[in-house]
């Protein structure tokens, strides 16, 4: 009001106390100035709106970033395998809009505040999405290397771990391991990822194959009619490493297949039923 009151008192009195020509020239020179201020009050509020809708859009980008995260965690806890085809973080997930007029409703500094608790929130997401997916991936990396299954595609248990009469000396013996009775060159496939640490003759086991799956397990083939892989190889669950013989000590086409968990034989029964 003062100013206003001021600003009305200047004009009254150049007014009033220049000739007339000189009080236009100087009416004239306010309207300018009057114009010259409302196109930098309009620049001021187009700068203020674009800054609005930018601080605006950068908060709906970060929503939408934090909700992708959040699905993908709640996806990781439930799941083992993930599809990282379904999780595109380089595009933009479908969101709804504001309202209109709702951008007005909020102010830069609010908006400002609410995209740096946002931002907390998104790095505090991406922390845990990393723990996460180191989770997951020692357990897929467990379940691959962890003992289960058959090792062979075709062919029946013949005889089970444990105290029995061997079919050869005739005197009670304890077997180490399970043998499956098979058709003569069939396939023996390893149970488990690892690497081979043995492939070669052993008595009693005529051709063998040890293969090491890390956390003290060993998985042991014999009596193969023939060897497919070689000492430092690394093989995939179901890769086949041997054909089924009748090498060593044996009455018949079988693989032989021990368990050993650090050194120790332990009844394969519970790896080959993991699988079902």
């Amino acid at each position: 009001m003062t100013i206003g009151g001021l600003g009305a008192g200047a004009f009254y009195s150049g007014y009033t106390l220049n000739p007339p020509n000189k009080n236009q020239a100087l009416i004239d020179q306010w309207q300018e100035e009057i114009r010259l201020q409302q196109v930098r009050l309009n620049i001021i509020g187009q700068e203020a709106d674009a800054d609005i809708d930018a601080l605006s859009s950068r908060l709906g980008l970060l929503q939408a970033h934090v909700m992708r995260l959040d699905a993908l965690g709640q996806k990781l806890i439930q799941m083992a395998n993930i599809d990282k085809g379904e999780f595109n973080f380089n595009s933009t997930p479908a969101l709804g809009g504001p309202e209109p007029g709702s951008q007005r409703a909020l102010q830069s500094p609010e908006l400002a505040r609410a995209i740096e608790q946002l931002s907390l929130d998104l790095a505090n997401r991406e922390d845990q999405l990393e723990v996460l997916e180191d989770i997951v991936m020692l357990e897929n990396l467990q379940k691959e290397v962890q003992p289960s299954g058959r090792p062979l595609l075709k062919g029946w248990l013949s005889s089970y771990f444990g105290m029995r009469t061997h079919p050869i000396s005739g005197r009670k013996e304890l077997h180490k391991g399970i043998d499956f009775a098979g058709k003569m060159g069939g396939e023996v496939i390893a149970v488990a990822k690892g690497v081979v640490t043995y492939a070669g003759r052993r008595y009693g086991f005529g051709n063998v194959i040890d293969i090491a799956h890390g956390n003290g397990y060993v998985t042991r083939y014999a009596h193969h009619s023939r060897i497919l892989v070689s000492v430092g190889d690394t093989v995939e669950k179901g890769f086949k490493i041997a054909e089924i013989g009748s090498t060593g000590r044996s009455t018949g086409p079988h693989v032989h297949f021990e368990v050993l968990k650090n050194g120790r034989q332990i009844d394969p029964v519970k790896f080959i039923r993991a699988s079902n």
